[in-house]
């Protein structure tokens, strides 16, 4: 490089134009007149180069920067541009500085020959260069820096957000579950107890015995009754409760069912395989609670052992079906008891009080299978659980907590009795080898070993034994009533045997028919249910009453199904629900209030009768509400309800000589009922609506006071006769 700059330099690489000055001090300023005007003339061209090397130097391409760079050193015509490029930079920085001599412009302008000065230019031009293109190797830095640190911040506001979402108990954010209590001495925040009284039928409260629950409607808000979901069996309709779901969507289809995916049974007594999250496919209401900063504990509700992803209950009671009644409302009760979070106590107390609270109660449901949903023992069991409710609504009126605490009592379906003479023998129907599996109970779902070939011709056959026997229906995945909604799913089975309401299928495996009926030998159990969800026999019953229902006392409100309570239960607890079935939301809109002849369980069903050709319709399909008899009391007493004398009179004209359209005497339609009738007093809204709502609870308490030598008295009476406690729910 240094021979090449000394070639730049010598006299033969200079321009033509340029003026070498001789050492001639004499005639220094002839010769620097002399040599301006040569300047001059050849400084155009120079000029005229220096211009369009700045033109080009303004936005060069990537190409033309290479050619410059590697351009310096290609020929004398580069060097002399350069060279000129260099004094003109020099002149600039002269004139900035204000020390434009004359000897350093006769320098640039003469070309004087100075090796060091021109080493020290090309260093100049060459840190020029370098310099012109570092700002935009900072601005690619810089920009590298942002793109970073906004990667940065957005992974971790993820984390942050993942974090807040998985933590147990956040602070509350909305404005409802912010909303505080006082009963004096301890702080609230929205508390509901959710009681699930299993196997409890509508109509159970119209054998006067369940003063509780007769108070706790006359002070809450109720329908007539509650629908259960298809089928009407206990897992679904628990699921379907803190769901919201219809059991094909959620997944627990019935008690007992076949998962052609997982090539595995679903049995609900078979607590190894029933309790694995694996089956429980939706997010219950105690999950949903937890992900929002809302305790939750849970008492025996079937699925809540389950482990159903990704949060547990903060507490957790297994099922135990020999539990004292008055244990649950002892458990519920110490819940109450614990320091909530807004306690001066909570933070040294590691317990904390939950807001929502759910217990389940098996012994109507256990009892009215062994028994019979009309024996003397179910009276005894149904006074018994009303009794565990005065305990409960006492110990809310003992702390003060009766406007501060919602509390819901539902069931979760209906019951009826059965009889040997209602079998239905499915090996007299069909080929028993053609089935693979057989799902439910009393209704049969059939899975075929060549479905391809074998369902079409079997669903003909089974669809004529139907027609002629009249007690069961059959049904395909596309014929399926849509009112069931039992299609959406791949555990259900393609072919459905649905028995009548009181009818059972069964297989000879299982239990003879024919030997029974021969021997004499009763069938087992003596009530069933898993039917029509809405047939007569079949309803349950919703009641509540709180701060979440500002309703008139004995307020009414239009019949449901049992999709809906999820909704409202996260509506009282100040939860956003998952996306579910139901569409009632908090406050419920009343139809007024329950007249005399229209409160809950004041419709009279009959129970399926023995008869050698089957007269009654257990099919809701034509009308659902339809007046029918009440049984008569046989003389063992084991088969009817026992007719109690305070209880209106019902016209005893056989339902098949009734017309549709005549009402019994001592019923008034519905739709002529004054909807401002409160029973037993006369009274209207407007004066109901001034009484404090602290008096329903002072009437509560004073019915429960009333009620509860007469219970034990009753209850204790009868207890004798009860056995088999502890068996599971069905």
């Amino acid at each position: 490089m240094a021979r090449e700059r000394d070639g730049l330099l010598s006299e033969k690489h200079y321009d033509a134009d340029a003026v070498i000055v001789p050492s001639d001090s004499g005639s220094d300023t002839e010769v620097e007149l002399e040599g301006a005007g040569h300047v001059k003339e050849g400084d155009r061209d120079i000029l005229k180069e220096t211009e369009e090397h700045e033109r080009l130097l303004q936005k060069p391409s990537r190409l033309e920067t290479a050619r410059a760079v590697f351009g310096l050193h290609e020929g004398r015509q580069d060097g002399a541009s350069t060279a000129a490029k260099v004094r003109r930079h020099k002149r600039k920085k002269s004139r900035r500085s204000g020390t434009e001599s004359s000897d350093k412009m006769f320098e640039m302008e003469s070309g004087f020959k100075d090796t060091s000065s021109q080493s020290s230019t090309d260093t100049e031009f060459e840190g020029t260069k370098w310099d012109r293109h570092a700002p935009r190797k900072s601005h690619r830095g810089r920009l590298t820096m942002i793109y970073l640190a906004i990667v940065g911040l957005f992974v971790a506001l993820l984390f942050g957000a993942y974090k807040a979402s998985t933590k147990k108990h956040p602070l509350a954010p909305t404005a409802h579950r912010l909303t505080r209590y006082s009963n004096g001495t301890h702080i609230f925040r929205p508390t509901t107890i959710l009681v699930s009284l299993d196997g409890f039928r509508a109509d159970f409260l119209n054998r006067n015995i369940t003063p509780a629950l007769h108070a706790f409607i006359a002070s809450g808000v109720s329908p007539k009754y509650m629908l259960p979901s298809f089928p009407s069996v206990t897992f679904p309709n628990h699921f379907t409760l803190v769901t919201g779901l219809y059991p094909e969507s959620h997944g627990v289809v019935s008690n007992q069912f076949w998962d052609p995916v997982l090539q595995e049974e679903f049995w609900y007594t078979n607590i190894k395989v029933s309790m694995q999250p694996k089956w429980w496919n939706a997010e219950p209401l105690w999950v949903t609670a937890e992900h929002q900063g809302v305790r939750s504990a849970i008492h025996m509700w079937p699925g809540s052992e389950a482990h159903i992803p990704d949060v547990e209950p903060t507490y957790v009671d297994k099922y135990n079906g020999s539990e004292a009644l008055s244990r649950k409302v002892e458990r519920v009760l110490q819940w109450l008891d614990l320091p909530g979070d807004d306690d001066e106590a909570a933070a040294a107390h590691e317990d904390l009080r939950p807001q929502f609270i759910a217990a389940y109660v098996p012994n109507v449901d256990a009892d009215g299978h062994l028994y019979g949903p009309n024996s003397t023992e179910i009276r005894a069991t149904i006074a018994d659980v009303d009794s565990m409710l005065t305990l409960l609504v006492e110990g809310l009126l003992a702390r003060n907590l009766t406007e501060i605490v919602n509390l819901v009592i539902v069931s979760d379906h209906g019951m009826a009795t059965t009889s040997t003479n209602r079998l239905i023998q499915l090996d007299d129907l069909m080929d028993m080898s053609l089935v693979d599996h057989i799902d439910g109970w009393p209704l049969r779902g059939l899975r075929l070993k060549n479905p391809a070939r074998d369902l079409p011709i079997l669903y003909e056959q089974l669809s004529k034994e139907a027609a002629k026997a009249g007690n069961f229906e059959v049904y395909t995945l596309e014929t399926m009533p849509e009112r069931y909604h039992f299609t959406q799913n791949a555990r259900i089975a393609p072919l459905w045997i649905i028995p009548k309401t009181g009818w059972a299928v069964v297989e000879k495996s299982d239990f003879d028919v024919a030997e029974a009926l021969s021997t004499g030998k009763e069938y087992a159990p003596k009530g069933l249910h898993g039917y029509d969800h809405e047939h007569p026999l079949m309803r349950a019953i919703f009641v509540a009453r709180g701060p979440a229902f500002p309703h008139a006392p004995n307020s009414r409100v239009p019949v449901f199904q049992n999709i809906e309570v999820y909704n409202i239960m996260c509506d009282s607890l100040g939860v956003v629900p998952q996306a579910n079935n139901g569409t009632l939301r908090l406050p419920l809109q009343t139809e007024g209030l329950h007249s005399e002849g229209d409160t809950p369980g004041s419709e009279v069903i009959a129970d399926p009768v023995d008869e050698e050709k089957h007269q009654e319709e257990d099919s809701p399909d034509g009308d659902p509400n339809f007046p029918v008899d009440p049984p008569t009391e046989p003389e063992n007493g084991d088969e009817a309800s026992v007719d109690v004398p305070t209880e209106p009179e019902v016209d005893e004209t056989p339902e098949d000589e009734t017309p549709e359209d005549e009402t019994p005497e001592d019923e008034t339609p519905e739709d002529e009922t004054p909807e401002d009738e409160t029973p037993g007093n006369g009274t209207t809204p407007n004066e109901d609506e001034g009484a404090k709502k602290g008096s329903w609870w002072n009437f509560l308490h004073e019915e429960l006071e009333k009620a509860k030598e007469w219970a034990k008295e009753f209850i204790e009476s009868i207890k004798g006769n009860k056995k088999g406690e502890g068996d599971p729910p069905v």
